[in-house]
């Protein structure tokens, strides 16, 4: 696969996971800086890692939480987190995986995940329905 085909192909999957939206804004951020790397997670981690066929998109969701949980990565969490709820991880398993975080990853980034994951469904659940 070119370089081209492993973008397009990320492109694909990083819009049906994030949603054009989401996809949308950050392209229209991307500058002279950026640009570089926004082709760089288009390419490997979104056309190489999530465009793999040996996991279900599902688990590869629970299983980013679980390490942002870990790396204490707030902003990307919720966006992972809306993320998984796209993928069709439902609520009961993001809490089921934020639980086992707090045994492996530490109970105070469990807590903030917690807290993160409140905001975000709050959010959700504030928005009309289409």
């Amino acid at each position: 696969m070119t370089d081209r085909e492993r973008y397009e192909e990320g492109m694909k999957v990083r819009r049906a996971v994030l949603g054009d939206k989401y996809v949308d804004a950050a392209l229209q951020n991307s500058n002279a800086f950026n640009a570089e790397f926004q082709d760089l997670i288009t390419r490997y981690a979104w056309g190489e890692i999530w465009a793999r066929p040996g996991l279900p998109r599902q688990t590869r969701s629970l299983l980013t939480l679980a390490m942002l949980v870990a790396l204490n990565r707030g902003d990307e969490f919720c966006m992972h987190l809306r993320a998984a709820l796209r993928n069709g991880v439902s609520r009961d398993e993001i809490k089921e995986a934020l639980l086992q975080s707090a045994i492996y990853c530490g109970v105070p980034a469990a807590n903030t995940a917690f807290h993160l994951a409140a905001n975000v469904f709050r959010e959700i659940d504030s928005q009309p329905q289409s």
